[in-house]
């Protein structure tokens, strides 16, 4: 794997879960990360500590359903240290109820953080990307985005949208010399599911870790090859493929 010395690298939703594992593992290898987060304690815990191990972090409050958030943090990226080399969309939210029961501010508020949002990051980014001429993008997508279960037909929605943009961004950029790679994760041991369905049993999820070091690898290739899609599931998860 080629060296993220260097590097620098944004990642959304990056206080706790997979964003705080992406955050601290591409610290680790070498690239300097900006991790953004609508939760700016704990997301000042995670830089703090990542600093406190020798990683180079920032941390920046943002709402990715926010225009002007996305702007502000690119811009500010983009000051500071003149390029983007990776781009990690990884901010999701989700409601656990029938859609009888889901309310249409419920609803927004998902598509809005897990696929708009993802849309004015990456067009935000690509006027970026394009001018440097390299680049990866990566979206984090869920199994969600390939299989269904019951009370969750926004968030759904989100990811069965996002894997699509994913794919077509893919396809617009490649002339550019730009990589955008669909993360498509089963389910993880973090609060994100653990806390909304707290009878789980642990040992059918993964650990975020893993997800993360696929990700790595994945930005991590030479700008000669790229990863479209990138599966990684549970061994016990038997709902999948």
């Amino acid at each position: 794997m080629a060296e993220l010395e260097g590097k620098v690298a944004l990642v959304t939703g990056a206080a706790r879960g997979l964003g705080e594992s992406v955050l601290r593992t591409l610290c680790r290898h070498g690239a300097h990360v900006v991790g953004a987060d609508i939760r700016e304690a704990l997301l000042a815990e995670v830089v703090a500590e990542t600093k406190q191990s020798g990683g180079r972090a920032e941390g920046l409050p943002m709402d990715v359903t926010v225009d002007r958030d996305v702007e502000r943090v690119l811009g500010s990226v983009l000051e500071r240290h003149g390029r983007l080399d990776i781009l990690v969309n990884n901010a999701a939210v989700d409601h656990t109820l029938p859609v009888e029961d889901l309310s249409v501010p419920q609803f927004d508020q998902i598509l809005d953080t897990n696929l708009r949002g993802a849309f004015l990051m990456c067009q935000r980014a690509v006027p970026t990307l394009k001018r440097q001429g390299h680049g990866t993008i990566v979206n984090v997508i869920s199994t969600a985005g390939l299989r269904v279960w019951p009370n969750a037909s926004a968030y759904h929605a989100s990811k069965w949208g996002l894997l699509g943009f994913t794919h077509a961004l893919n396809r617009e950029m490649r002339e550019h010399n730009v990589r955008v790679t669909a993360l498509v994760s089963g389910g993880m041991r973090t609060p994100f599911i653990t806390e909304r369905f707290p009878g789980i049993d642990v040992d059918t999820l993964q650990d975020p870790q893993l997800v993360a070091d696929a990700l790595l690898f994945a930005v991590s290739l030479p700008p000669s090859t790229h990863i479209p899609e990138l599966v990684i599931s549970p061994m016990r998860d038997m709902s999948f493929p």
